[in-house]
């Protein structure tokens, strides 16, 4: 019985070991800032845990002296010591003068990281992101409304352009987060907060929404891709165009399929009769790199699968089961894979 409980012990050691060090073998996103916002909000972290490591050694270290030092007993215990007394007074005094200096300086630090992370930008790219129960719709405004468009869960911008971000939500709190590029900031029903950033080199970002909102709240995934300006006007430029017309007669009855059953009422697929606003427009599905807010890779058999049985890999997501003979679902997969 020792044995086996040395055993277990020894197991159970070994388990947090594991825990502690293998997340160290990759730093946190937030430690790895790629953007000058994001350096602000690591600096405010590293700043936070020396200050709070200095306090917690030197807590610690009073704590010992206090426990080992020596005492004189005196003879009778009412009795004050005035000098101890003074002694232990200006002790307090300095540690509440220390403590005053410590939260002013921590607030100075925390307003200049907040006022580089909300301080509008000239010349900034504006770009409406609301949330939902459980995705992303992304929407690049413009003055001209044809030159609007609507894309969910992947955000393209420019390298070296600042870029606002409009947050706001239809239902319930959500939180934008991308570590490497910004701080965090809540997606609130009725109001518009803003964060802005600079991407200073290409490359794909992974974020996520970081406030509970329900069910899937662990599957909702945001993208930030991060491109050279001439890649990013090419992008711009392509899902502005409507949908690519079906290429073989497959798919063009899985596009009359389409615009007839209910995806048509939930989805907008631009060009088409298709106009729904209720779920992530899908008029270029096919460029996108993920599924249902980052749940699945992009591709023909994870669409399928997604289409075929959304609640068996989202449960509680707002998509209905779409009943689909297998033709049928092979001529909408047609469809929907050539919206590129």
């Amino acid at each position: 019985m020792q044995l086996r409980g040395s055993a277990k012990a020894l197991g159970d050691a070994l388990a947090v070991l594991l825990v502690l060090v293998l997340p160290g073998c990759t730093p946190p996103l937030a430690l790895d800032p790629q953007t000058p916002q994001g350096r602000a909000v690591a600096g405010l972290i590293w700043w936070f845990t020396g200050l709070c490591t200095v306090i917690w050694i030197l807590v610690l270290l009073g704590l010992a002296f206090a426990i080992w030092r020596p005492r004189l007993v005196p003879a009778d215990p009412l009795a004050l010591d005035q000098r101890a007394e003074r002694r232990s007074g200006r002790v307090v005094a300095v540690l509440i003068g220390l403590t005053g200096v410590i939260v002013i300086g921590l607030t100075v630090l925390s307003f200049a990281a907040q006022r580089q992370l909300f301080e509008p930008a000239d010349g900034a790219l504006t770009i409406d992101i609301v949330g939902h129960q459980w995705w992303w719709e992304v929407v690049y405004n413009s003055p001209d409304s044809s030159q609007t468009l609507t894309t969910a869960n992947e955000i393209h911008v420019p390298v070296g352009r600042p870029v606002t971000l409009d947050l706001t939500s239809n239902d319930v709190i959500h939180s934008f987060w991308v570590p490497s590029l910004m701080g965090k900031a809540d997606l609130i029903p009725g109001r518009h907060n803003d964060l802005t950033f600079t991407a200073e080199k290409p490359g794909i970002y992974n974020g996520s929404c970081a406030e509970f909102c329900g069910m899937q709240h662990a599957h909702m995934g945001i993208r930030v891709i991060a491109e050279t300006p001439s890649d990013f006007e090419a992008w711009r430029r392509q899902q502005l165009r409507s949908a690519a017309p079906p290429a073989s007669e497959s798919a063009k009855r899985g596009e009359a399929l389409f615009e007839s059953s209910a995806c048509a009422f939930c989805h907008n697929v631009s060009g088409t009769p298709a106009s729904g606003q209720v779920g992530p427009d899908l008029t270029h599905l096919a460029s996108r790199s993920s599924l249902a807010a980052g749940t699945l890779p992009f591709g023909r058999g994870q669409l399928a699968a997604w289409i075929a049985d959304p609640q068996g890999i989202k449960p509680g997501a707002q998509m209905p089961d779409v009943r689909l003979a297998p033709d049928q679902l092979n001529a909408m997969l047609d469809y929907l894979m050539g919206l590129k």
